[in-house]
Parts: structure tokens; sequence; C-alpha cells
């Protein structure tokens, strides 16, 4: 079995649904990739909540160390991290119970992807949120 994304609709009402993202691997510095759509998204009127070790805050928002460390609920997991992190966080996520986890573009693990998927979450993979927003957001 391979791995598919949901489709626009089910993306559409993902994004709908969501008010708070948590952003493993966010970088504090402007000119990253994760800075920048992070702030975007933010200014799209979501909470952004930054996971990574040795920061205080980013973009205005408490840092966390890990997922576990949030003290609230979240409704998204937008991960910045390489393909060989991803089964550390899937497995973090599945253990929180949270919903949904979005693997940024260029970032591929199948395996994480499915198990992320059999245990019952929402999985976009090797997408990147901020395009898929602005694009569905116009549609």
């Amino acid at each position: 079995m391979t791995f598919a994304n949901p489709n626009d609709d089910a993306l559409r009402a993902l994004l709908k649904s969501v008010k708070t993202i948590a952003v493993v691997g966010l970088s504090p510095q402007p000119a990253r990739p994760s800075y920048r759509v992070a702030l975007a998204m933010q200014r799209y009127g979501y909470r952004i909540v930054p996971v990574r070790p040795l920061v205080d805050t980013v973009l205005g928002e408490q840092a966390y160390a890990s997922l576990g460390d949030i003290p609230f609920k979240v409704d998204l997991v937008d991960v910045f991290r390489a393909p060989e992190h991803v089964p550390a966080i899937v497995d973090q996520c599945l253990a929180l119970h949270l919903p949904a986890i979005w693997i940024q573009e260029g970032i591929v693990h199948e395996a994480a992807a499915q198990q992320a998927q059999a245990g019952g979450m929402t999985v976009v993979m090797d997408r990147c949120i901020l395009k898929d927003y602005v694009r569905l957001k116009t549609e």
C-alpha cells in the first residue's frame, strides 16, 4: 500500500477545523522556510506553537522542547524536520493522540505516514501548508 494525501475537499475541511498548529523545527531565523510559512499562517489567524529545544520564543509565542511539553490542545502538527526524524515525531503524535500531521514539502517518509494513518491521524505529506492554504482559499 502506498501513501496518498487527502483530496482537496478533505484538505479544505482540515484547514478550516484547525486553530492551533504546533510547528516542529520552527526556526527563529526569518530567512528560513519554517519561519516564513509559520509567520504567514499566523497572519491568516492560526495560533502557531513553536516546537524547538533551546529557544524561548518564536513569532511571539513560547517555544516548547517537545510536543509532550505543550500544556494545551494542538489541532495539527506541522513538521519541518529531515525525513529521518519523522518516525519519532509520528510516535509522539500517536502517544499524545493528536489528530493530524502535516509533513512539509520535500519531506517524505512513507512508513511513518502510513503508521500515522493507521493510528487514526489525518496525514498530509510532501506538501506546503501555506501553498495549499492559499490555493484552496482562493478556489
